[in-house]
């Protein structure tokens, strides 16, 4: 039998794993390629690959890139389905979240969403979008309607955490994947079609090895690889149209400020018109490291850090939000306390976030790393940070200075009118329940530091349930996993455990829980397991084993206290006790007389 060759175009990286793993294991006799694109992205990488090689039978894919793909490409696309299995394995993953909550996705989400509602009676809002055009309005509407939380696909999800929701992610089952590669054979049995043949925009994808931009004889922009391009770098390819001629290929480089271009271009004829290609290859000029413990981030960059973090993922930064936002509007130094591993850095990262200044850089002083030579840098250089205009600059543990260079600091502050020009940062860690030091605290008052104090994990162990779950649905789709929480007693003991090194400690612990756990949910035992070890780092002694509240009794007499305590908890009613207790009124009637 002539071989099958199927194109997986995953949304996200865990999905195409897992599209690999059920090919190699379940369907061994079909030839299969997997890539990882959204949207857009992947029909792209879809266009490419059916250009380059037409042997292709099926494309499998799941929710708004498969219907994309159904749109733009002639051949067959079979899309990965939701299951109620999946949409049930989210609803439970949040059952633990208090705040209202919405499904939002297409209609491969939407539809067996409203079919397991109706069955099970939840009453869950459900929202159907149709293009990625109208996630973020409908979203938008969903926030101002009192909605912190949605539960949908990688397109919302992506969009939902720039908007500050917390976002539980629908992942695919092995049976919707079985299921979907079951079809995609049956399919491939009956279309087996010749390709177009290869074109001048489609040769320009296959040959370039980065972006492609292409203009017409009118020097519009005719066609592009990329999402939006840089006014400045269209603007430059157009002028070099000029020193093309038909068929020859040029190299030559573009740079500016931070950008850097190795460009190959070219002129071609298609269908008796002039077509002038542009492909190029781009790499930022990093400034990352300025000097000895001094870093500079870009917005971009500090944003992907930030919404990659355990404290936006999990949702643990919500309640200092609106602090932050007004913190940051009016960009008075702020100096952050905290203990250890409770997301300082990422406080100071959604201060810049919401700033005004938040399209220049941010900079990061690592005061326990920064050595002599870094520290004349800041106060002699004509380059140093300290002399830019609206930028943040965050100074991490300023703890860590000697008295003498805080005194330096302020004098030069003072000097310059620092805290005038820039947004100013500090944090500073604090042991349990204790102020920072005398010096820290006539620093801050010198300075005009608002001050930031953060709240440590055990300190709001009510929230445990709602961040783990969060945290785990993101792992799923790191790990490739199917986890929908942690079994009751294991729940208990992360509430119950004091976490030191709080969050830092609580993202390690669940990520180790993760990556062992062979079932849906974590046992109790493994949390155990892992616990032990955590005391043992830190030096946390183990909680105190309860009395035995039975102890010295008859069973009699447990029964009867249970049964009066009980009557008690419900005010006297009988009826409503019995119906607690699992027994009869008359059954009660009895015990009591």
């Amino acid at each position: 039998m002539e071989e099958i060759r199927i194109l997986g175009i995953a949304p996200f990286e865990s999905i195409r794993a897992a599209m690999e793993r059920v090919a190699r294991e379940e369907f061994p006799e079909v030839r299969f390629e997997a890539y990882t694109g959204d949207l857009e992205e992947g029909v792209k990488i879809a266009q490419r690959l059916v250009n380059e090689n037409e042997s292709y039978d099926v494309m499998i894919s799941r929710g708004g890139t498969a219907e994309l793909l159904k749109q733009k490409l002639t051949m067959p696309v079979v899309e990965i389905t939701f299951s109620v299995y999946d949409i049930l394995r989210a609803i439970k993953m949040a059952e633990n979240y208090n705040s209202l909550y919405a499904i939002v996705g297409f209609p491969s989400i939407t539809g067996p969403a409203h079919t397991l509602c109706d069955l099970l009676r939840f009453n869950t809002d459900i929202v159907t979008v149709h293009s990625e055009a109208e996630v973020r309005s409908a979203l938008e509407r969903l926030k101002l309607g009192g909605y912190n939380m949605v539960i949908c696909d990688n397109v919302t999800h992506s969009i939902a955490r720039e908007l500050g929701y917390s976002a539980f992610l629908i992942t695919s089952g092995a049976e919707s994947l079985h299921a979907a590669f079951e079809h995609a054979i049956d399919i491939s049995k009956e279309y087996r079609r010749m390709r177009r043949k290869i074109a001048l925009l489609q040769n320009a994808v296959r040959q370039a090895r980065g972006n492609v931009l292409v203009f017409n004889e009118k020097k519009e922009l005719f066609y592009t690889t990329e999402d939006s391009v840089p006014e400045k770098i269209r603007d430059y390819f157009v002028q070099r149209i000029g020193d093309l001629s038909s068929g020859a290929v040029r190299q030559f480089l573009y740079t500016d400020e931070l950008t850097y271009l190795r460009v190959t271009a070219q002129a071609m004829t298609f269908a008796n018109e002039q077509f002038y290609v542009f492909c190029y290859t781009q790499t930022i000029l990093s400034r990352k490291s300025i000097n000895a413990g001094i870093y500079l981030y870009e917005h971009n960059e500090v944003q992907h850090l930030f919404q990659d973090s355990f404290l936006s993922i999990s949702g643990a930064i919500r309640p200092l939000e609106k602090r932050l936002s007004a913190l940051a509007a009016t960009a008075q130094p702020v100096l952050i306390l905290g203990e250890p591993g409770t997301g300082k850095q990422q406080i100071a990262k959604a201060l810049y976030l919401n700033s005004p200044y938040n399209k220049n850089p941010f900079v990061v002083i690592n005061c326990a790393t920064l050595n002599e030579k870094g520290w004349e840098f800041l106060f002699n250089s004509p380059s140093s940070p300290l002399l830019e205009n609206h930028t943040t600059i965050y100074f991490q543990d300023i703890g860590k200075l000697a008295y003498r260079n805080l005194q330096e600091l302020l004098y030069y502050s003072n000097q310059i009118s620092l805290k005038t020009r820039v947004f100013m940062i500090f944090s500073c860690i604090v042991s349990q329940q204790n102020a920072p030091a005398p010096t820290i605290q006539s620093f801050s008052s010198e300075m005009g530091c608002v001050g930031l104090s953060v709240i440590p994990l055990r300190s709001r162990a009510d929230e445990i349930p709602s961040l783990a779950n969060l945290y785990l649905n993101s792992l799923n789709a790191t790990l490739g996993k199917q986890i929908i929480g942690l079994a009751p007693n294991a729940m208990d003991q992360l509430i119950h455990y004091s976490w030191p090194d709080n969050f830092t400690e609580f993202k390690a612990v669940l990520s180790e829980l993760a990556a062992l756990a062979s079932s849906s949910y974590i046992l109790n035992d493994s949390v155990t397991e892992v616990l032990l070890k955590e005391r043992t780092l830190h030096h946390v002694e183990a909680p105190p084993t309860a009395e035995n509240p039975f102890s010295g009794k008859t069973l009699d007499q447990i029964i009867s206290a249970a049964i009066n305590q009980t009557l008690s908890d419900c005010g006297g009613n009988q009826t409503l006790a019995a119906k607690q207790l699992g027994i009869s009124r008359s059954t009660l009637w009895r015990h009591l007389n």
